[in-house]
């Protein structure tokens, strides 16, 4: 599930002056909805990740880290919240142990990154990488490394179990292949979220 803002016009990208119990509100409504769509198809959900704005606010503001963490706990502890991997690891899997729930950490594959390991905005030039081969090197990279390097050329330590791929970007399939036959040429094996954590 993917929760966000309800910014219909905006796809959700929008940032929205929204209290906790709002946000706590659109991720039940959105997660059960999700949930029992899932159901009623013979499927299961797996994880719950903000979207757009929504998951931007929640690296700003481990606050709302946390509203997701509850709502998971109230909805089926067996969901994987996923969260921008970074310098605030450790709190957020002691947050997730708090509410007995999992969580995964991810590295954007087609973004650039500022130095603090935050997202580079959409706007700036540069933030969406689009070269398959680089991109692809940089995964197998934090893999083996645990480390990513910024848009300014700093140096950053990071520990990622899941890569996040954006289906906007036209070449996300290609992507996606490149990213996985690197990893797995390179010794990584690559496998559900679930079967790690």
């Amino acid at each position: 599930a993917h929760p966000g803002l309800p910014d219909l016009m905006g796809f959700g990208r929008r940032k929205m002056d929204v209290s906790l119990e709002e946000i706590r509100d659109y991720v039940i409504y959105q997660v059960g909805a999700l949930q029992a769509v899932a159901c009623s198809q013979g499927f299961k959900l797996r994880h719950v990740k903000p979207h757009g704005a929504l998951y931007n606010m929640a690296v700003a503001n481990a606050d709302i880290w946390e509203v997701f963490a509850q709502v998971l706990s109230l909805l089926d502890k067996d969901l994987i919240l996923v969260a921008l991997a970074g310098p605030n690891r450790e709190a957020l899997k002691e947050m997730a142990a708090k509410y007995s729930i999992r969580i995964a950490f991810e590295f954007f594959a087609d973004r650039a990154y500022n130095p603090d390991g935050s997202l580079v905005s959409r706007s700036t030039p540069g933030a969406v990488l689009k070269d398959d081969g680089e991109v692809a090197d940089r995964i197998v990279k934090l893999v083996h490394e645990g480390e990513a390097t910024a848009l300014d050329g700093t140096k950053i330590a990071l520990k990622a179990e899941t890569i996040c791929v954006h289906g906007d970007n036209p070449h996300a399939l290609s992507l996606v292949r490149r990213i996985r036959e690197a990893l797995t040429s390179s010794g990584i094996e690559v496998c559900p979220m679930g079967a790690f954590l």
